[in-house]
């Protein structure tokens, strides 16, 4: 099954289940469905940023601070946090990531009901090839200084405004 065949959930803006399609056709259609942004970090506290690959659906050669991904029908916002998190930083034996928050996501004609999770990946890690063109940890000032300079994704730099609000309270 490639990506685009994958079927998920498709939810209404109280993020209750209201049907199903592949993921093309709710890309295409602009079908609102749930995703997952994992913030990763390693044992000093620095921050997984990527380069996705060329051939993503969304946001080609973007950067992004979040490992993450769709939610697939049927599976709840924990599973897939675990498995777009083992997958894309490419380990297994990842502690469960800790979730914090919810946001609707809407950007264009695009719109997903989005968990936000935080784990501490200690384990070396070996990106998915398919998701991930460049990768590095970086810390907290180095994340900020490249905000301005490189394109990120716009879900991600949402996700990543609001996880902020989210620590300051």
């Amino acid at each position: 099954m490639t990506p685009s065949e994958e079927i998920l959930d498709i939810v209404d803006e109280n993020d209750e289940v209201v049907g199903q399609a592949p993921r093309g056709e709710a890309t295409a259609r602009g079908l609102r469905h749930r995703c997952v942004f994992i913030e990763a970090r390693d044992a000093e506290g620095r921050v997984f940023v990527h380069r996705r690959t060329a051939t993503k659906l969304l946001f080609p050669s973007y950067y992004d601070m979040f490992v993450g991904g769709v939610v697939g029908a049927g599976e709840s916002y924990d599973e897939a946090a675990l498995r777009e998190a083992e997958e894309e930083l490419g380990v297994s034996g990842l502690p469960e990531p800790e979730p914090l928050f919810r946001f609707l996501y809407t950007g264009g004609k695009h719109s997903w009901w989005s968990a936000v999770y935080q784990v501490r990946c200690e384990l070396p890690v070996s990106p998915q090839v398919e998701e991930v063109a460049w990768h590095a940890f970086l810390d907290g000032a180095e994340l900020e200084e490249r905000l301005g300079a490189w394109l990120w994704v716009p879900d991600g730099v949402e996700a990543y405004r609001r996880l902020k609000e989210f620590r300051a309270l």
